[in-house]
């Protein structure tokens, strides 16, 4: 996610301290994880320097002083690009758990007990997530949606890997290591 732009998107609707994005962020987006006050700031030093947000205003109070951020025409234009840009697909072909189903393999040790761990705990996941979305508003529900969705296809291949264990261990076996000589089996 991009912290930047997602705190461009939240000053369109009007100016606001940094104490009042990070809450507006926490609340739309950080659920999971909240934003430091320490990367609000950086950001908006960064954003600042770039032309794309402006200090409003200063107040002086007891504390510190408070800046209040104004997004300026060139960062409404960025954080518009941004938004109409497709993000990119992730196609996980470097998944670390099927490099421990590999080295499991290869080793000696047990794959299967190794994805049958992993699909228990892909479930107790979807167990607590399915909670949180029957309790949650629309957006928690939408948020998870997506992590289930995405846990759902992890299950459909622990099932598919373990349905073809028998053929991946002959394969990965069957290569070579270290330049000519045997995989331990």
């Amino acid at each position: 996610m991009s912290i930047g732009h997602t705190l461009l998107g939240l000053l369109e609707s009007g100016p606001r301290h940094g104490y009042d994005l990070k809450r507006a962020f926490d609340e739309k987006f950080g659920h999971d994880r909240p934003l430091h006050y320490g990367q609000v700031y950086s950001t908006m030093s960064r954003l600042l320097k770039n032309g794309l947000v402006e200090v409003d205003g200063i107040e002086s109070g007891s504390g510190p002083e408070r800046k209040r951020y104004a997004i300026t025409e060139a960062g409404i234009t960025d954080v518009g690009a941004w938004l109409a840009q497709p993000e990119k697909p992730e196609p996980y072909l470097q998944s670390t758990l099927y490099t421990k189903v590999v080295l499991a393999l290869l080793t000696g040790r047990s794959a299967e007990d190794l994805l049958d761990t992993q699909r228990a705990e892909h479930l107790r996941l979807m167990r607590i997530l399915t909670d949180r979305k029957r309790k949650g508003d629309l957006a928690d529900q939408l948020i998870c949606d997506h992590a289930l969705f995405h846990l759902e296809a992890d299950l459909r291949w622990l099932e598919l890997a373990s349905a073809r264990l028998d053929r991946l261990a002959a394969a990965v076996v069957a290569v070579p290591a270290d330049g000519g000589g045997r995989a331990r089996t």
